[in-house]
This record gives C-alpha cells, structure tokens and sequence, in this order.
C-alpha cells in the first residue's frame, strides 16, 4: 500500500513539474512577444513624432499665405469689408428689392467670326 501511495506521488510531482514547465515557457514566449510589440510601438510613435513635425512645416500659416500668394495669385485683403452693422441689409428687405424688379430674358450673342463647337477636340 505505502509503495502505490509513494507512486502516486511521484506520478503526481512529475505532472506538477511538467505543467510548471509548460507554464514558464509559455511565460517566456509571451515576454518576448511583449517586447516586440513594446519595440514596434515605439517605432511607430517615433514615426508619428516626424510626421507631426513635418505637418507643422507644411500646414504653417506662413507657409501656406506664401504659396496661396505664389501659386494662386491670391492676396491678403478682404473682398469686402463691413464697417457697422448698421450697413448690413434688414431682413426681408433684400426679398422686396427682388419683388419690385422685373425679371430680363438672358439672351446670348454668337458672332459669326467664331468656330464652331467641336465636342471632340474640347474646344
């Protein structure tokens, strides 16, 4: 009886050790994991850092006055400018200016110098 009770607890140490070792592997391999995804992170956010710099060169309010003025020939006045509200129109009172004119008839003049229109080419 004592040898079956002493098997038994070996059987049982063995199995203890075993799941102990399946354990610390599992343990092992899960650290390294971590660490690589910790590595790529951190990549990542240095990526994301140049990025943001580089954002910051581009969308700089200096440089983008700089090529709307270049590239697009705009300027930095404003088209129209309001000195007091009291300049603003009443409300209804641009519908009733609209009410008292008649309505024109757009008509278009063609001369006779002019090529004709040409879907193909575009022109």
């Amino acid at each position: 009886m004592i040898r079956v009770l002493n098997l038994f607890c070996v059987a049982v140490m063995g199995f203890t050790i075993l799941g102990l070792y399946h354990v610390s592997e599992q343990t092992r391999v899960a650290r390294k994991e971590l660490a690589s995804v910790t590595r790529q992170i951190a990549d990542e956010r240095s990526h994301i850092s140049v990025l943001e710099t580089e954002w910051q060169h581009v969308a700089s309010p200096s440089r983008v006055q700089q090529l709307a003025e270049a590239r697009l020939g705009m300027s930095n006045t404003a088209s129209a400018q309001l000195s007091s509200f009291d300049l603003l129109p009443r409300r209804g009172a641009a519908e009733e200016a609209l009410n008292k004119t008649p309505l024109r008839n757009a008509n278009a003049i063609v001369t006779a110098s002019a090529p004709p229109y040409d879907p193909d080419s575009g022109m």
